[in-house]
């Protein structure tokens, strides 16, 4: 038996929290702030909203459409598992690198929440 829930609402992340067109990933990168380590690079905006949104962004470079869709599936569920942490009035993006290609999911879960907590984006406590 699976230890979770496999409905799709449990997975991801709800659509008014996603980040989708190309203007609002730009208007991140040109008008946010930066920081990244080894397996991500993490660019942030405030919103001047309650909600914090969220967008993923892998390269053709780290691989086929299998690779690519494993390494989003990865970031996204690391993501929700630390969603409740973060501060809410930002939007994010988060960039794969080549590394988190090979990467476990434990070290991309380290690499997020390392990023945000770089950031100042993250409460403490669990």
């Amino acid at each position: 038996m699976w230890p979770f829930s496999v409905r799709k609402r449990g997975f991801s992340v709800r659509k008014e929290q996603r980040l989708r067109k190309r203007r609002a990933f730009t208007g991140v990168y040109e008008g946010g702030r930066s920081c990244a380590n080894l397996l991500s690079v993490l660019y942030y905006l405030a919103n001047r909203m309650d909600i914090t949104r969220v967008g993923f962004s892998v390269s053709r470079r780290l691989g086929k459409a299998v690779v690519r869709n494993r390494v989003r599936r990865r970031y996204r569920e690391a993501y929700r598992a630390l969603r409740d942490r973060v501060l809410p009035g930002y939007d994010i993006v988060f960039i794969a690198r080549r590394p988190a290609a090979d990467a476990q999911y434990v070290e991309i879960e380290a690499s997020i929440e390392q990023l945000l907590r770089k950031a100042g984006l993250l409460r403490e406590g669990r």
